[in-house]
């Protein structure tokens, strides 16, 4: 029980009722001891009156009264004079004197907690202000037990409402917290442990019902969060499905490229000047497609080949991605610069950084092109002790706002129109597997700027 959130409720309400009911009972029991100790000194007053109505009582009789108001003696102050009215003989030494007149709080609730704590019986005397003006004070002697007597049985009576205040209160908060927690909660882990069951079944994903607040807004929650991991798990089924099929076509692709690659070796022969030219590039770029199937078919595999590094000119590299991107270009108004010293070496996988540069310099040019309107695209190169560097700005219009917030994150789409949003994420992992990053410099209407850093040491930045 006490594992249970209603358990503990419960607990905890006893044990702060009784606690409340602590600091009401101290001062309740001084205020009941303030009331006994004058209601003795009234009837020890009722009690002298008899005596002067009749000078001539009997000792019979006052013994009988200092009975009935249960004091020993009585004394009147009247007229700064002191007079013993009533008396009978005292069984043992007075042992303190309690002043009624005008006492202090403290002083009352010091008083009753040491009447409580009595063990003995002690005669004390009590000293007061007559009612309706009858003297100065009154002053009588009494045993003290029967007022500790009647301390414990108000106490006890006080204790006892205390407890059935406690477990009426204890229930009701039980059920309250039944019903207004435990069962919502209880209602809510079912459908957590439902959903869990089939993650992908649509209809098991929570309805918020809870009129409680915070228990609403957690409901909402968790029904925003198995909504995005239903969508998640359909779309991982969807990608190992695509996965499936890319790694088919790259497995056909990569056959066909390579009867290619065979024709171009009776190409490069021919004595044509422009097929000279041409066949080299032509050989190059079937080589890096039969490579790109390979690496393709090891990604379905979930075998992404780690970058084999070695030393590689980076000039050459950009040379050839910006022939490529000239050839594509055609007669476009569109310029390439670079800005690369020629002795420039890098430690690289040389083939995944020209696919890198290829993806950064293809996404340029298609969006200036897409423009209608004269652009330029810059590539320049500059070293430290640390790392290498290479920026690719352009004149382009800049990246849409959602390929900004989602710009290396896949299928989320890509930097033009119809576009995946493969080209950013492979080329940024491509990267990483360097140790390195490709970092968005700046991007406006103006245009745009990557940036690849490849570290000089072993240890990534």
């Amino acid at each position: 029980m006490t594992n249970s959130l209603s358990g503990r409720f419960l607990i905890l309400t006893v044990i702060f009722v009784m606690l409340a009911e602590i600091f009401i009972f101290v001062p309740s029991v001084a205020r009941f001891r303030e009331d006994y100790l004058l209601a003795r000194l009234e009837r020890a007053q009722i009690a002298s009156l008899a005596l002067e109505a009749d000078d001539m009582i009997s000792p019979e009789l006052e013994s009988e009264l200092l009975r009935n108001a249960q004091i020993y003696n009585v004394v009147l102050r009247r007229n700064e004079a002191r007079q013993l009215v009533l008396s009978s003989p005292i069984p043992a030494p007075i042992s303190a004197t309690y002043d009624m007149r005008d006492p202090g709080s403290m002083t009352l609730i010091v008083d009753a907690l040491r009447t409580l704590f009595l063990r003995e019986d002690r005669v004390v005397r009590v000293i007061g202000d007559p009612v309706r003006d009858a003297g100065l004070l009154i002053e009588v002697t009494m045993d003290e037990l029967p007022l500790r007597n009647a301390l414990l049985s108000y106490g006890w009576n006080i204790l006892l409402l205390s407890a059935a205040i406690s477990i009426i209160t204890a229930s009701l908060l039980f059920l309250a917290v039944q019903i207004l927690l435990v069962r919502p909660i209880k209602g809510v882990v079912t459908h957590m442990q439902a959903y869990a069951s089939a993650p992908e079944d649509a209809r098991k994903i929570i309805k918020p019902s809870a009129t409680v607040r915070e228990l609403r807004d957690a409901e909402e929650s968790l029904q925003m969060m198995q909504t995005q991991l239903t969508s998640a798990l359909r779309q991982k089924e969807r990608l190992a499905q695509l996965g499936g099929a890319v790694a088919k076509v790259s497995h056909d692709l990569r056959n066909i490229l390579t009867s290619a690659q065979l024709f171009t070796d009776r190409i490069e022969g021919s004595d044509d000047p422009l097929v000279k030219r041409m066949a080299p590039k032509l050989v190059n770029s079937i080589t890096r497609a039969v490579n790109l199937c390979e690496t393709t078919l090891a990604f379905g595999r979930v075998e992404e080949p780690a970058p084999s590094l070695s030393r590689v000119n980076l000039a050459q590299i950009v040379n050839e991605v910006i022939d490529s991107e000239r050839l594509a270009a055609g007669d476009y108004a569109l310029s390439f610069s670079e800005n690369i010293p020629a002795s420039m070496t890098l430690r690289a996988d040389g083939e995944q950084l020209f696919r890198v540069v290829f993806n950064l310099v293809r996404n340029a040019r298609q969006a200036i092109m897409a423009t209608g309107k004269p652009g330029e695209i810059g590539l320049e190169a500059t070293e430290d002790d640390q790392c290498w560097q290479l920026t690719i700005i352009d004149t382009g219009p800049g990246l849409p706002k959602k390929a900004q917030e989602h710009l290396f994150q896949p299928f989320h789409g890509g930097v033009r129109k119809g576009g995946s949003g493969l080209g950013l994420v492979i080329a940024a992992e491509l990267i990483k597997g360097h140790g390195g990053r490709l970092e968005l410099v700046k991007t406006d209407e103006n245009g745009t700027t990557f940036a690849i850093k490849l570290p000089k040491e072993d240890i990534a930045l």
